[in-house]
């Protein structure tokens, strides 16, 4: 007799914004992921600000899950916060997917906001993201420049952040003006509209793209890191976080 296995959830993490237009951005991708997979069960956590928050979100939740982060790259919330809300959900079974970025789709993503905002062909960009102390997180920011910049035709694509990293948007629009060029257009490499977001398009000496928000190759991204989750080890999932805090609090002096 066979039996089929109930495909593990999909539990989007967004990061959260105190800006009342996040929330609602947030949701609307998560949406669209659910209409192109209809029949996966897919959630949606906070790690701050906005609802549902993410322990809420596990807490309902039973069986396998696999956590998408709508995140851009491997940062401070993706090694830790992450992790350490998966300690406190020591009844799922549940996997970490990677980050948005950096990805094909992700660039797609990008270039087709621009063009929306009225990118002209041939004008250098900046690439706008959040920022982080973590060296690998930068790292990644920058191949998805590198991705973007070679969806343009090979024109520059710096990135510019909006906190803990440099150059910022404004210092990254002061090189590429050294370098000679006259047009220049930010992508926002955001979910939603917030803080960072804000401060990035108020740096803007042009055009200036929206940020991604329920694109649809962002929404295929959510997928394709889901099922790629589905088919790597299962080495971190709440259980084995739950049960290695506990050794090392056994041992701890």
């Amino acid at each position: 007799m066979s039996s089929t296995r109930t495909p593990s959830t999909l539990v989007a993490v967004a990061h959260g914004s105190p800006d009342p237009r996040a929330e609602g951005v947030v949701h609307a991708l998560v949406r669209r992921v659910r209409a192109l997979r209809p029949g996966l069960r897919v959630e949606l956590g906070h790690l701050e600000n906005d609802r549902p928050p993410l322990p809420d979100t596990l807490a309902r939740l039973h069986g396998r899950a696999v956590l998408v982060p709508l995140l851009f790259s491997r940062g401070y919330h993706v090694k830790h916060d992450i992790p350490a809300v998966l300690a406190d959900a020591p009844h799922l079974d549940a996997v970490t997917a990677a980050t948005l970025g950096p990805h094909p789709l992700l660039a797609e993503a990008l270039h087709n906001r621009l063009v929306e905002a009225g990118y002209r062909r041939g004008a250098a960009v900046v690439l706008a993201a959040a920022g982080s102390h973590d060296p690998e997180s930068s790292a990644g920011t920058e191949y998805t420049a590198q991705m973007l910049s070679a969806r343009l035709g090979g024109v520059p694509v710096l990135p510019g952040y909006a906190s803990a990293a440099r150059p910022t948007v404004p210092e990254a629009v002061d090189r590429l003006r050294a370098a000679g060029h006259r047009e220049i257009a930010v992508a926002s490499c955001f979910v939603a509209p917030g803080l960072f977001a804000t401060r990035c398009a108020e740096a803007a000496p042009g055009v200036v793209a929206a940020p991604l928000g329920s694109h649809p190759a962002l929404a295929r991204l959510l997928l394709h890191r889901y099922d790629r989750a589905i088919g790597a080890p299962r080495v971190a999932d709440g259980r084995a976080l739950a049960a290695r805090r506990r050794a090392t609090l056994a041992v701890a002096p």
